[in-house]
């Protein structure tokens, strides 16, 4: 066995508390995997006389000085679960000039500001991985960055959220809204306290920005991302999908197209979408993750597994962790980031999409002629039609278009003229459709 390979672990709350669980259970098993052991130098945490449970470690690596940590010579991989844009940044653009490797699974930070990341890994030569920010456990970054760089990929659609997922799949199961499907997911665990970053779409967008920079070799932040949460869905959109042999998801989708000008370029967007009870992501329930990649030659791939939780995040840490200590006593490092197409990122307005609009309408001749002339003005061409009385009666009835594809903008454009019609009573619901329906 050649000498230890020192990881200074900078925050030990459920994912370092697991991490150093497992460095501890699977010791010999890392070691023969490596070449080397594994030994943690150092735990940084804010307190360190918070009860963090019974850890096999000496209570002497606590640390309340993550950078001193970090500065110290005999420290060769950082591991990075504290979460957040600083002092995390700081703290990883300190290791990697330093020519350490950096393992972290936060996803925030990279799909805030990943550019400043890769560029201190260049500049001091060290691995920068992060499977564990994107989807948990499941493999997934790693085959978009080297397995499958030999082809084209065109589209990346994914379920990248388990708190949302399991509150859409619980108003689809039993008819609740969505107040008493988020109240189920916090009494059970799958929600925080503060859902905010999960329903409102923060969470997915940051894991949508991630991997569409490494499908599309292009560095892509959340800025560049469209994001709507799922907090407007109401269980009668779940019942309208239902009656259309539909689903409800919050979907990430990451695509390769061209823009107005012909110029090849990508769109990232995060929104609820409905989605056939026939596509591979529609039978994703609970709080699983799922993502479906379309690339030109391999055609369509689905990764499926659990995207969060101490174990499953831990897991990927260490997949990253024995990948960086290889690399460092071989000698060697992982491929630089692959950000050489440079595309731009198409507006929202620019995406093509389809569109499920419900409308409260008047019941009186003439009414679908003036709707399908809205339409029409906008050139947006309708698919299907259902009309229905209103449930409230008084003369009133219900339309429900889908709409073939169109840019996104047109088809928020007859939306916004369909509200100001003296006919629609309102439009009751706007969902995008996904999916071959």
């Amino acid at each position: 066995m050649k000498q230890p390979v020192r990881l200074a672990l900078l925050g030990c709350g459920t994912v370092g508390a697991e991490v150093v669980r497992l460095l501890h259970e699977q010791s010999a098993d890392l070691a023969a995997r490596i070449g080397a052991p594994l030994e943690i130098a150092g735990i940084a945490v804010r307190r360190i006389g918070r009860d963090r449970g019974e850890l096999p470690i000496d209570p002497a690596l606590f640390t309340t000085d993550a950078l001193g940590l970090i500065k110290r010579d005999d420290v060769d991989v950082v591991v990075e679960v504290v979460g957040g844009i600083e002092p995390a940044r700081s703290w990883l653009v300190e290791a990697l000039r330093a020519g350490k490797s950096v393992v972290t699974a936060n996803k925030a930070l990279l799909a805030e500001d990943g550019g400043a990341l890769h560029d201190a890994a260049a500049e001091g030569d060290g691995d920068l991985y992060y499977e564990a920010s994107v989807a948990g456990a499941i493999p997934l970054l790693r085959p978009l960055r080297e397995s499958l760089h030999g082809d084209r990929i065109t589209r990346v659609t994914g379920i990248v959220n388990g708190t949302t997922n399991f509150i859409l799949s619980a108003m689809h199961a039993t008819g609740a809204g969505f107040a008493e499907a988020l109240e189920e997911a916090t009494e059970l665990g799958y929600a925080e306290a503060d859902p905010t970053a999960d329903v409102e779409g923060f969470d997915a967008a940051a894991k949508a920005a991630i991997l569409a920079s490494l499908a599309f070799h292009t560095r892509v932040g959340a800025a560049d991302v469209h994001r709507e949460g799922i907090t407007e869905v109401t269980a009668a959109d779940v019942a309208s999908a239902k009656a259309m042999g539909c689903t409800i998801k919050l979907l990430c989708i990451a695509a390769r197209g061209t823009d107005g000008q012909g110029r090849e370029a990508v769109s990232v967007r995060v929104h609820p979408a409905m989605i056939p009870l026939t596509h591979p992501l529609a039978s994703v329930g609970d709080a699983f993750n799922a993502v479906f990649v379309e690339a030109d030659a391999a055609g369509q791939l689905m990764f499926y597994g659990r995207g969060a939780g101490g174990a499953p995040t831990a897991s990927a840490v260490l997949g990253d962790v024995v990948a960086v200590a290889r690399n460092r006593l071989a000698g060697v490092r992982s491929a630089s980031e692959s950000a050489y197409a440079a595309l731009p990122v198409r507006p929202m307005g620019e995406a093509l999409t389809r569109y499920h609009i419900s409308l409260d309408v008047a019941d009186r001749p003439g009414v679908l002629e003036a709707v399908a002339g809205v339409f029409a003005r906008h050139d947006v061409s309708i698919a299907t039609v259902r009309q229905g009385p209103a449930d409230g009666g008084k003369g009133d009835a219900v339309l429900v278009i889908v709409t073939h594809v169109a840019p996104d903008a047109a088809l928020a454009a007859t939306v916004g003229e369909l509200r100001g019609l003296d006919i629609v009573r309102s439009v009751a619901s706007v969902l995008r459709v996904e999916g071959g329906l």
